[in-house]
């Protein structure tokens, strides 16, 4: 099978390797006290075959760093981190970084979207991820309002722009965590400044429906977009939706059972695959043996 390798969830990959690691701040952390954790957890990945990296500047935002620190610190960890990614790539061969474009109210809190804010905030992460990134990647994405927000944003920019969904792990057909239908997001969304349209921090469950929805559509509409997975390793009874309010709780996921799911996505029609929170690099190593 050919596809495109990302990496898995570096939040839980820092914590794993004993970098340091707490909320609020979470992935932001090693960022502020000791990069060179950041460092090894990108080459963690990438040793075990991604083809793509993401920085960690996803929890860079005032909701987990706070407002105060996010004014003194936050332009100056954004491009730190984009430069950990780009420099950790480099050391390999034809590997890419994508610049994370996170939610700035918090994870799957479509309800505390404010246009103005999370614009202010994402012309700096924009900005100072520009020189460092191949792909802009707005991820978590919670609604279709946040996705065409960083679509105006992003319209002078050169490079690839993905755009990741998080979606209702509860819902009997495919919808974001606003409860906006996927179908409805694909006929609202402008896809045409697009180059790949993303699932993600979604139990694997859920995503291979999502990925067939956005096959069918994308097919009857005449669009050759990339559709791409990457799932979480979260819980189904535990991962309620407040992403936020301290871990949730891991499930015991193999990575030869993420491997099954992986196949099923490929099937359905997802050129792009990795992983989210929970998701190792070793889960990432036997994705590679797909290809």
């Amino acid at each position: 099978m050919q596809f495109t390798l990302l990496d898995g969830g570096m939040g839980r990959e820092l914590l794993r390797i004993g970098a340091p690691f707490k909320q609020p701040e979470w992935s932001a952390l090693a960022l502020i006290e000791a990069p060179h954790w950041v460092t090894q957890a990108h080459r963690n990945f990438l040793d075990a075959g991604a083809d793509i990296i993401t920085s960690n500047s996803y929890a860079c935002v005032p909701f987990h760093i706070g407002q105060v620190r996010f004014e003194r610190q936050g332009a100056d960890l954004i491009a730190l981190a984009a430069r950990l990614a780009r420099d950790a790539a480099n050391d390999y061969s034809n590997r890419r970084v994508a610049a994370s474009l996170p939610p700035v109210a918090g994870s799957y809190r479509a309800d505390l979207f404010d246009a103005d804010q999370a614009s202010a905030v994402w012309r700096i992460f924009i900005r100072q991820q520009r020189d460092y990134a191949d792909i802009w990647l707005g991820e978590t994405l919670s609604s279709c309002a946040e996705a065409a927000l960083l679509l105006t944003l992003l319209a002078d920019e050169d490079k690839p722009i993905w755009i990741s969904f998080t979606l209702d792990d509860t819902a009997l057909q495919p919808q974001l965590r606003s409860g906006e239908p996927l179908t409805a997001v694909l006929e609202t969304l402008d896809l045409s400044r697009l180059d790949a349209i993303l699932f993600n921090c979604s139990i694997p469950e859920v995503m291979q429906s999502a990925v067939e929805t956005c096959k069918q559509w994308l097919d009857s509409n005449g669009s050759t977009l990339q559709i791409g997975v990457y799932a979480n390793g979260f819980s189904p009874k535990t991962n309620d939706g407040a992403a936020n309010e301290g871990l949730s709780e891991l499930r015991d996921l193999s990575d030869e059972e993420y491997r099954a799911y992986a196949e099923k996505w490929l099937q359905a029609g997802a050129s792009i695959i990795g992983g989210c929170c929970g998701i190792t690099p070793q889960h990432i190593a036997r994705l590679d043996r797909l290809r």
